[in-house]
Formats: C-alpha cells, sequence, structure tokens
C-alpha cells in the first residue's frame, strides 16, 4: 500500500530519535545546535504536528548522516501533511476518534480483541447505532448518527483495492450479547459470516470454555504500521480511548493477542461457532 502523510510523519520522528540518540545528543543540545527549542525537537520526535523540513536538514547534518539519510528525511519532513477525508466533516470528532482514523488510514494490518462487542469495522449500520445509543445514553440522536456515519465511513478501507489484513479474535460474549434485539443481531451475525469469506479478513471466536485468558481486562486493537516501530496499541475507555506505542506496552499486547489467536477455535470452527449463534436468535 501507498505510505500516506501520517506514515511518513511517524516514521521521519523515529528516524530522527534515532539519529540523535546516536550521535549521543541530548533534546537540549541538538535543539541548541540548530536554534530550535528542546519542546520543539521533542514534538518533532514524538510525531506531534507539523515540522519544518529546513531544521530537519539542519539536524541531519549535525547528526552526521548520509546525505542519502539526510535526503529521505527532508522527503518525509515536506510530504508529512496530515489530511484525511474526515478533516471535512461539518460536525466535530472526539480527538481519540481523530487519532484513530489518522491511523488507521495506512495501517497495513489490524489486530483486534473484542470482548463487548462486534468489532466497529464489521459492525452493521443498525448494529453500531445500537452500540452508540447504550455506550452514550445523554447523546442527542443527531449525535449518534453522525458517530455511525463516521463508522461506516472507516470501512471503506475494507474494500480497498490493498486493504490492510484484519484479524479479529470475537470473545463469545460479544456474539451473544443481544444488541439492538433478534432481528439486529441475525442481520448482524450473517454480515459477519460473509466477510469471514474475504481473503483479507479472518475471524475466529474464543469459546466460554477456555476460560481465564490474557486478555480478561478488556478490548484492544493493535494498528500496525509498515515497520514495527510504528505499532500502536489502542484501548477503549469509558472516558475515552487510549493510545500506547511505548516498546514494553506493545510488546505485552503484541503476546496476548497472540496468545488469545492460540486460544481460539480455529477459522472453521469459530465460522461454525457463529452460525450456530445465529440460528439461536
Amino acid at each position: 500500500m501507498a505510505v500516506g502523510p501520517t506514515t511518513r510523519r511517524r516514521q521521519l520522528g523515529a528516524d530522527l530519535r534515532r539519529l540523535r540518540e546516536r550521535k549521543g545528543l541530548t533534546l537540549e543540545e541538538a535543539g541548541a545546535r540548530v536554534g530550535i527549542s528542546k519542546a520543539t525537537l521533542s514534538r518533532y520526535e514524538t510525531k506531534e504536528g507539523t515540522v519544518k523540513w529546513p531544521a530537519v536538514d539542519a539536524l541531519c547534518r549535525e547528526y552526521d548522516a548520509s546525505d542519502e539519510e539526510r535526503l529521505a528525511l527532508v522527503e518525509l519532513a515536506k510530504g508529512a501533511k496530515i489530511q484525511g477525508w474526515w478533516r471535512s466533516l461539518a460536525d466535530p470528532i472526539p480527538e481519540s476518534m481523530n487519532l484513530m482514523l489518522t491511523l488507521e488510514d495506512e495501517v497495513v494490518r489490524e489486530d483486534h480483541y473484542a470482548c463487548m462487542y462486534i468489532p466497529g469495522l464489521l459492525q452493521t449500520r443498525a448494529y453500531a447505532e445500537a452500540v452508540h445509543r447504550a455506550s452514550e445514553v445523554q447523546c442527542p440522536e443527531r449525535e449518534v448518527q453522525h458517530m455511525v456515519d463516521i463508522r461506516m465511513k472507516r470501512q471503506e478501507l475494507l474494500d480497498r483495492e490493498e486493504p490492510p489484513h484484519i484479524w479479529c479474535v470475537i470473545d463469545e460474549a460479544a456474539l451473544r450479547r443481544q444488541v439492538g434485539g433478534r432481528k439486529v443481531m441475525q442481520e448482524q451475525l450473517r454480515h459477519l459470516l460473509a466477510l469471514t469469506q474475504r481473503p483479507h479478513i479472518t475471524v475466529q471466536v474464543l469459546p466460554f470454555s477456555k476460560g481465564a485468558h490474557a486478555a480478561a481486562v478488556g478490548s484492544f486493537a493493535i494498528l500496525r504500521g509498515p515497520a514495527p516501530n510504528l505499532d500502536v496499541v489502542y484501548v477503549d475507555l469509558l472516558s475515552g480511548g487510549l493510545f500506547m506505542e511505548n516498546r514494553q506496552e506493545l510488546a505485552r499486547y503484541r503476546s496476548a493477542f497472540e496468545y488469545l489467536s492460540a486460544q481460539a477455535l480455529d477459522l472453521e470452527a469459530s465460522t461454525e461457532i457463529i452460525n450456530d449463534i445465529n440460528q439461536e436468535f
């Protein structure tokens, strides 16, 4: 898939930090050499906001980067302007959703563990509406429809010419929880079964019989970029989404997902249990 502006910006930050640490300079020392503040350089490295390519060029020279490295990073800086379809929406969206859309626009793979609801990328509109109404009880209907519109628009990435691989481990509880009534659940489970036929979508079911497991604390997603150092973990919280990219945190969630996938039913058995639950509805 093509590398977009968000990926370029995040790769730029990671590379600037790597070059500075290789040179053995602190943020304050490096910033002073090119005339930018410690706070500005920290922002460059933490992948936040825009960057000025002349500053990147100057930093690379101070870091003794090769001409190839310097030119590559300058090109990254020039192309790192975050844009996306959601930026033109008339109504505002929560900041955590803004970041999710920004990251998701360029992932190559998403790993989801879902214990409460079917993952958003695999939801029908009726199911998504029921989830939002239950989660935001004081939310006006207009806002509910706005958030559902965004979720439906997100799903267009599944139909791209080169879509990301979506791997979902879904707890049996999420399949059995009656969201929106029997008709909505039947439609949702049929939709889920249809999606499992796509080569870039993998769905496994974690049955009740497995008992306690590695992610008993709740649902999460790993958004995987073109390189491992661009991965991000997303945890859905009542107060809003939490994003983590610390190495230790990433390693913990990667291991948890691998364990959950190993514990879950294989693809054929997962399809069978989804069919059985649908018949019960």
